[in-house]
């Protein structure tokens, strides 16, 4: 086996300082130590001696992110030693780096670069996040033909088989004979019955947190149907509940100390003889009417029924979050990058921003504006399920959510696109984990942190 190759992280000062030898050719090659630049430095012999890459300020997640790809195809090795945390993200982001999805490609990928694991790095937190964020990517980027409803409750019946978790599923009529009516309403219309997921793990003893994540599989619009631009990404409006699958996979994986559950709504919103009508009224689990006042605006309803079912349980969860790709509304304030976070606890809505940061996982807080509430007021039901305004549509899709939670238990609500529509280092293009590693640091930090646990510490 041949030996490894170093790569260095310098900036222009560390170039200067202990990196002489390789001065001429990084001038003649136009290397400055920028980030995300890199410079192959040949031996006298012709072969790869070593590698410079501009090191960014700080040192983030991303910073050997694109590597695996566009480095020679070799082994490499990391020439310094670097802090546990710091090592650990350098690991994560180049294994990150590697994802690819192809199976719908004849050929198969080109090799690529491999990084021996830098010493310190938290091998099983970067073990258990790349199979959470491999398992999120192709989920969401799968063909909404390969994965409706049914392929979603299989992924999941596969999660819980690696983790000896418990998976149970009401399907069809059950969910109206289950009192789970705006679930079955939103996907009556599909060939695939509509169903909700609900995965258990833990000691049910353990402090409680409860998972929702939106599973539109492919949204049409239903009788208020998008336009062709609008309905071509919609595969991946099932990206919350690859999400909340992700983060399972993450709290199972690493053993984190809670019990755990998992309320995953999987539908399609199609179009159909028997599908809702604009302006059509629906009964909810917590009792509420709602008037379909845009049958495009499908999540919320779905994810109401399952929230509701999720506050009420007994004993209370110590945490529910829910994700969901909602709102075009939040895309428009903060962009595809950033998703957006509501939630009842300022203080705790501070604590996930906080741990997005530190995992480079980052989330913007909006309001739970109380005075846009009367926005989604409706003059013959309990509410309706659209603003009544053009504007603030983020705010009033978490005001409708949060009609279906309870006051005294936290919850936590993510906006979030679930797909990069560029390629960035260790993020290419399509489907994405996106606050799932933020919510696992809070997770982690908040619920979890006084039980004992095996899982490494990263």
């Amino acid at each position: 086996m041949s030996t490894p190759i170093p790569i260095y992280l310098v900036n222009q000062t560390d170039l200067a300082k202990d990196h002489a030898d390789s001065q001429a050719w990084a001038q003649a090659t136009g290397f400055k130590a920028d980030t995300n630049t890199v410079c192959l430095v040949p031996g006298p012999e012709g072969n790869l001696a070593k590698v410079l890459v501009g090191k960014p300020d700080p040192i983030d997640t991303w910073t050997l992110g694109n590597l695996p790809k566009t480095l020679p195809p070799h082994t490499y090795t990391l020439a310094d030693e670097w802090p546990a945390a710091t090592a650990t993200k350098l690991w994560l982001g180049w294994c990150l780096g590697r994802y690819s999805f192809a199976p719908y490609k004849r050929q198969s990928p080109p090799p690529m670069a491999e990084l021996v694991p830098p010493a310190g790095a938290d091998t099983a937190y970067v073990t258990t996040t790349v199979a959470a964020t491999t398992l999120v990517r192709d989920l969401i980027t799968t063909p909404a033909g390969d994965m409706g409803p049914e392929q979603l409750q299989a992924a999941a019946q596969k999660l819980c088989d690696r983790h000896l978790a418990n998976l149970t599923t009401l399907v069809g009529d059950e969910l109206i004979d289950q009192n789970y009516p705006m679930i079955h309403a939103v996907g009556r219309a599909y060939t695939q019955a509509p169903r909700l997921l609900d995965i258990t793990w833990g000691d049910p003893d353990a402090p409680k947190v409860t998972l929702v994540g939106k599973g539109v599989c492919f949204d049409t619009g239903g009788l208020d149907i998008k336009p062709a631009a609008g309905m071509k990404l919609m595969k991946k409006d099932m990206g919350g509940a690859a999400n909340a699958l992700g983060l399972a996979e993450m709290i199972m994986g690493l053993h984190l100390p809670v019990r755990l559950r998992v309320l995953i709504p999987a539908v399609e919103n199609s179009i159909a003889g028997n599908a809702l009508h604009p302006l059509d009224v629906v009964s909810s689990r917590r009792g509420l009417t709602v008037e379909v006042g845009n049958t495009d605006a499908e999540g919320r309803l779905v994810l109401a029924d399952a929230l509701w079912e999720a506050v009420c349980e007994e004993p209370a969860p110590q945490l529910v979050v829910d994700f969901a790709t909602l709102t075009g509304a939040a895309r428009v304030a903060l962009g595809t990058e950033l998703p957006a976070c509501f939630s009842n606890r300022s203080e705790l809505a501070n604590t996930l921003l906080n741990c997005g940061l530190a995992v480079d996982d980052p989330l913007w807080h909006l309001p739970l504006h109380q005075p846009y509430r009367s926005m989604i007021d409706s003059s013959v039901a309990d509410l309706s399920n659209i603003s009544n305004s053009s504007f603030g549509g983020s705010i009033t899709a978490a005001l409708f959510l949060q009609e279906f939670t309870r006051p005294e238990i936290p919850w936590v609500h993510l906006d979030l696109m679930a797909w990069n529509v560029r390629s960035l280092p260790g993020r290419p293009e399509g489907g994405e984990a996106m606050g799932m590693r933020a919510v696992f640091e809070l997770i982690q930090q908040t619920v979890a942190k006084d039980q004992p646990t095996n899982s490494a510490s990263h």
